[in-house]
Order: C-alpha cells, then sequence, then structure tokens
C-alpha cells in the first residue's frame, strides 16, 4: 500500500479516537496504578496522572491525524519529563509508564482499525514503525528534560548549600539565616558531631577529593562544600557513634593535594573557628604533597594558631642555634630532646625508646644544652624547650622560616 493512502488511513483511525480521548488517558492512568508500585504512593496523584496522560496522548494523536506532518512535537513529554523530576519520580518507573501508555494506544488504535475494516489493519500495520519511532522520540524527550531538569536541580542545591555553608564559616549577616535555620536546612543537627575540611585545588585544576561524596554516603556521613579560590571546603557531619578514624580513612583514600582537618567540634556556631584549625593543618603539610592532616585542639595550638609570628620568634630564641644546624643533625637532636621529654629526663627510658645508648642520649642533651638560653636542670629553660617542640612538632613550617646559615651559630659558653 503507498505510504501516501496509509498515513490517511492511519489519520482517520486518529481522529476517530480523539473524541474518547479523556477515556483513554483515564485506562492509561488506571494501568499505571495497577502495574507500578511507585504510582500508588501518590507523590503524583490521579489528576496529575490523568493531565499528563491526555497531554501527550493528545499530542500523539494530533501528529498522526495530520498525516502531511514530518516533525514531532515534543511539549508533552518534555513537560512531563520536567515534572516528575521536579517530583523526584524515578525516571525507570516513568518510562514504564510511558511504554504502558503507548501500548494501550496502540491497542485503541488496533480496535479502531479492526473496526473500521478494509485496508485499515494494513495500513495501521504498515505504520507501526512509524508509531513506535514516534514512541521512542517522546521517551528520549522526556529522559532528556528529567535529567536536564535533575542538573538544573544539582546545581541550584549546591549553590544553596554552598551559601548555607558560608554562612556557617563567615557568621550569619542581619539579613541572613540563623544558625539554626541553616541547620535544618542541611539537614544536619545544630549540635551533634562536626568536621571541617580544607581542600587545596590542585594547580591542575583536578577536584581535590574526587569519590569522597560517594564514601561519606556510605558511612552515613552528612556534608555540605564551598568552592573558593585555591581551596574547597567542608563541613561534615558524623553520626553519633561513627568512627572519626574511618572519616578521615575516606578523606586520605581520595586526597590529591594538602587537605587539612579540624578537630571534632559539637556546635555548628563553632564552624568558623573549626575552619581555622582545618586551614592551618593543611597550610602545614609539604607543598606539592597529596596528604591530610588533622589538628588537636589543644591550649598551645589555639595558641600559636592565634599568634603565629609571636609563636615563630619564640622558637628562634630558643632553638635558633639548633634550627641553623644541617638537617641530620638538627633532626637528631630534636628528636632526642622529645624522646627525652617524654621519658620525663631518663636518659635509660629515652634510650630505650629511640633503640640507642643512654650514654649516646646524655651526649646528645649535652651538646643541645649548648645551644639553649640556660642549663636543663633549670626548670624554666625546659619548659622553654617543651613549648618549642610542641611547636614545631604542631607546625613544622616553623622550622622551614629558619634557613641554615653556612656557619651555625656558636653554641653559649659553658
Amino acid at each position: 500500500m503507498p505510504t501516501t493512502q496509509s498515513r490517511l488511513l492511519v489519520a482517520e483511525l486518529a481522529e476517530a479516537l480523539t473524541p474518547r480521548l479523556d477515556s483513554i488517558a483515564s485506562t492509561m492512568s488506571q494501568l499505571t496504578y495497577e502495574n507500578i508500585d511507585f504510582y500508588r504512593s501518590m507523590v503524583v496523584g490521579p489528576e496529575d496522572l490523568h493531565a499528563s496522560m491526555r497531554l501527550n496522548v493528545s499530542y500523539v494523536l494530533k501528529h498522526l491525524t495530520d498525516h502531511t506532518s514530518a516533525t514531532v512535537d515534543l511539549v508533552g513529554p518534555t513537560e512531563t519529563g520536567r515534572k516528575r523530576a521536579l517530583q523526584n519520580a524515578p525516571l525507570p518507573e516513568v518510562l514504564r509508564a510511558y511504554r504502558l501508555g503507548f501500548r494501550h494506544l496502540w491497542e485503541q488504535l488496533l480496535d479502531a482499525a479492526r473496526e473500521a475494516g478494509g485496508e485499515a489493519p494494513g495500513a495501521l500495520l504498515d505504520a507501526a514503525s512509524h508509531i513506535w519511532e514516534l514512541a521512542d522520540d517522546y521517551s528520549t524527550a522526556l529522559t532528556d528534560a528529567y535529567r536536564e531538569t535533575c542538573a538544573e536541580r544539582m546545581v541550584e542545591t549546591d549553590r544553596r548549600r554552598s551559601a548555607l555553608v558560608s554562612e556557617l564559616i563567615d557568621g550569619p549577616s542581619l539579613s541572613s539565616d540563623t544558625v539554626w535555620e541553616v541547620a535544618r536546612m542541611l539537614d544536619f543537627p545544630f549540635q551533634g558531631r562536626f568536621l571541617v575540611v580544607a581542600a587545596e585545588v590542585p594547580t591542575s585544576g583536578e577536584p581535590p577529593l574526587p569519590g569522597l561524596d560517594r564514601r561519606l554516603r556510605a558511612l552515613d556521613v552528612g556534608h555540605a562544600w564551598r568552592a573558593q579560590p585555591g581551596s574547597e571546603i567542608g563541613v561534615l557531619s558524623c553520626p553519633p557513634r561513627q568512627s572519626v578514624e574511618e572519616v578521615l580513612d575516606a578523606v586520605r583514600a581520595v586526597a590529591t593535594s594538602r587537605v587539612g582537618v579540624s578537630p571534632l567540634y559539637e556546635r555548628l556556631d563553632q564552624t568558623s573557628r573549626a575552619l581555622r584549625y582545618a586551614q592551618v593543618a593543611e597550610q602545614s603539610l609539604t607543598a606539592d604533597s597529596a596528604a591530610v592532616r588533622q589538628l588537636d585542639d589543644t591550649p598551645l595550638t589555639e595558641l600559636v594558631m592565634n599568634n603565629l609570628e609571636t609563636t615563630q620568634r619564640a622558637v628562634q630564641r630558643i632553638l635558633g642555634g639548633v634550627l641553623s644546624l644541617p638537617e641530620e643533625d638538627r633532626t637528631t637532636l630534636l628528636a632526642t630532646a622529645r624522646g627525652w621529654l617524654e621519658a620525663h629526663g631518663s636518659a635509660a627510658e629515652a634510650g630505650r625508646r629511640l633503640f640507642c645508648h643512654q650514654n649516646t642520649v646524655r651526649y646528645r642533651m649535652h651538646r643541645l644544652e649548648e645551644f639553649l638560653r640556660g642549663p636543663l636542670d633549670d626548670p624554666k629553660i625546659i619548659a622553654e624547650l617543651s613549648m618549642a617542640l610542641d611547636a614545631v612538632g604542631t607546625f613544622p613550617m616553623l622550622l622551614e622560616s629558619n634557613q641554615p646559615h653556612t656557619q651555625p651559630p656558636s653554641p653559649r659558653s659553658a
């Protein structure tokens, strides 16, 4: 049968079904509710579903009725795809409803062709491939609109969550939400267990923590992020019994640059303070390294963070001569001093910890003493040494600020 004649006969069948549009849409809705569990949840209400079915069938019948039409109007599936995405309807279920609807429409066209008799059934079969291509076009348009809407929502959500993180970090303005409201919108508790992560953005432009989202979801850790020049800042909400070490392991597993993590804190209104810890922890790592560091919340850590320049000067005054030694000598003396202090001044215990003889510990401590501002039997000198060692241990960049001289300064006279 010539194509033009087939299209004319199919157009007559479509025109015959047009007055039954509401009935066809109602049956499609009923089939959807009967066969697809999601729709029985009533997220998509009966009136909404009927209207969507009616809209789509009307466009299909309109296209088939116009036998000269070479284009397909995809307004119906596009509108349906956007609406279902906004309703969080699962895409596979929406497409399944479409397939059920098209199958029912095909059955109605087939019944109409049989009733018309003559060449109508043959004409419909000739047009079958075109009709099912039309179904594919509709499904593709629906899928594209659904995914586009989801992407738009994700961007909007990310922007909103980023703005909320900014309020946590910078503090709410007079016109912004309170911390309680921010917590509610982020789906965080106001009081809980939180961490701030500061991740340096690599110069390559690659994400600093690729795949972290999936790992945090597996740990049931809520998170929200703000991107800023050179870094990404995240606030993590840990479940009550979630091990912090597991969260840190998840961060370590994906880190591609320097990453600092704050100490655990309990109230969201403490986020700006926690961010400072995370930023200092990140900056204390070796440049161009891929590592994660978490600072402890100690009085010394807070003191150093609040006045780094003063701490640098103090460390220089206390350990300046030692820090100017060649790296191997400097490292040995500082490690021995730490071991000696941890052993409460016992050379024998320090030797066991450092795997060397106690006389070696005594020799090294005597040599270190020559660079200090007094003898090691002076409690003030021990206190200064302990503070300086804790400072450079917590903030290794304090060592980098002291460049070695060609000749180390002379130790103090005995």
